[in-house]
């Protein structure tokens, strides 16, 4: 099957928070064991060895729980401040991350509305981690990605994101008591390629306030993007200039020590030409 925007629906209503597609994605995409490592505040926050989660919220009715992973923006930030081309909007809709091609600067971590990259600090060489919707398992073997596959009361759905829309909001005009009349990530910047629907209020983005803003990202980061060049250049003279202070520094220091040295050896041989 070919894909044109391969999408995920979560339906909150329906996720009772086993982490059952936590445990298949991180058995699938083999990561590491999850260890509490000082930049981690919570072993369950995204990391490394968790590239999907689950946040919870409590009201009176009860406790909710939503998955939280990579958008798949349609118009990623990520992508668009990536200098190498390390990450890149696929024509099936995920957004994968080539570790060949990094170089680690991490723009993307503060490109991204969501606050979903993370970076395997503990590793030697560490690399950017992100959910790339199991790309390579989708396309290549013609299966469904592993944390939808793995929910047992299909609180995951997926398949192409025109239909997945159409079908959020087929359940929200079937139930308007039962949801809020909202599909998450239809509009927010520019959309996202995974979608929520709930009867609660959800803030998946760590920052304390939901998005609402349904302009692109890149419509922001090109315009860093653009003084990148000059930035580059600019701090390379600076460092360029600091360098040749301190090697001068160095050079003047070691010629100094080479004076003291050389004097205080001829002050030692007349000592010996004169005797006692």
């Amino acid at each position: 099957m070919t894909w044109k925007n391969m999408a995920i629906l979560t339906d909150v209503t329906k996720c009772i928070g086993c982490e059952e597609c936590v445990m298949a994605c991180q058995e699938t995409r083999g990561l590491p064991k999850e260890q509490p490592w000082r930049w981690i505040t919570h072993i369950d926050d995204l990391s490394s060895a968790r590239w999907t989660t689950l946040v919870s919220t409590v009201d009176e009715q009860g406790q909710h729980f939503a998955r939280r992973q990579c958008r798949h923006c349609l118009d990623p930030g990520c992508v668009s401040v990536c200098i190498v081309g390390a990450l890149q909007k696929t024509e099936e809709g995920p957004v994968k991350y080539d570790p060949d091609l990094c170089i680690g600067c991490r723009y993307c971590m503060i490109a991204c509305p969501w606050q979903i990259p993370r970076y395997s600090w503990e590793d030697t060489v560490p690399y950017v981690q992100k959910c790339d919707m199991c790309y390579d398992r989708v396309v290549n073997e013609g299966e469904i990605p592993a944390c939808v596959e793995a929910c047992p009361t299909e609180a995951t759905i997926f398949g192409e994101r025109e239909a997945l829309l159409s079908e959020a909001k087929r359940r929200l005009a079937a139930e308007p008591d039962k949801y809020i009349q909202k599909v998450w990530g239809e509009e927010e910047v520019g959309g996202t390629s995974v979608m929520y629907i709930s009867d609660v209020e959800l803030n998946l983005t760590g920052l304390g306030e939901p998005i609402r803003d349904t302009a692109p990202m890149p419509h922001r980061t090109t315009k860093i993007l653009h003084q990148m060049p000059f930035v580059f250049v600019l701090m390379a003279g600076a460092m360029g200039g600091v360098n040749w202070v301190i090697r001068r520094r160095q050079q003047i220091a070691a010629e100094a020590h080479q004076l003291s040295d050389e004097s205080s050896a001829q002050s030692s041989d007349s000592q010996e030409v004169r005797g006692p």
